[in-house]
């Protein structure tokens, strides 16, 4: 190591600790106020999400995730059961500003879609907007492909929400 630099703890673990659930939501208003000055109209739609997994969650097909680094949450993703047979969503992935550039993201894609090959899952959807360049790469490097593209205004803005899908018998290995 050079010049005091020190190697990180990188650990990505499910989100069942008390705290987990509510930083999820936090972190996610916060952030994206500070990044695309967004309302806290997006806060209350992950705050929905993670209220109907924490209420409603079915431990078999759905798990959510936490990464930490140096012991502090930074990242988050949740995979969710989408209402059609043999889907799933994957939900709220995050990584924080100081986490980035750690493969963080990956791995918590990584997990979530390992979690869904052993669960059943034949194909994982999830919807975002174009303008989460890092969120794109990381579904194009597990094979995600781009399905619907709308604009709309949410969030305070003027937004293209994106749908991606992934078959994970065409991935098996993602």
């Amino acid at each position: 190591m050079l010049d005091g630099a020190r190697r990180r703890q990188i650990l990505v673990r499910r989100a069942d600790s008390p705290g987990d659930l509510g930083w999820m939501v936090m972190a996610h208003g916060e952030l994206y106020a500070q990044q695309f000055g967004w309302s806290t109209d997006f806060e209350a739609l992950v705050a929905r999400i993670v209220a109907d997994y924490a209420t409603k969650r079915s431990p078999a097909p759905e798990a959510a995730w936490i990464a930490e680094v140096d012991g502090e949450r930074a990242g988050c993703v949740m995979l969710v059961a989408d209402g059609q047979p043999g889907t799933a969503k994957l939900r709220v992935l995050l990584v924080t500003p100081n986490a980035r550039g750690l493969g963080m993201g990956t791995r918590l894609v990584e997990e979530a879609l390992h979690f869904a090959r052993a669960a059943g899952y034949r194909r994982v959807t999830l919807w975002t907007t174009d303008n989460l360049a890092s969120a794109r790469r990381i579904y194009r490097h597990f094979g995600f492909t781009l399905t619907d593209e709308k604009p709309h205004r949410e969030f305070g803005h003027d937004l293209v929400g994106q749908t991606w899908s992934l078959d994970l018998l065409d991935n098996p290995a993602g």
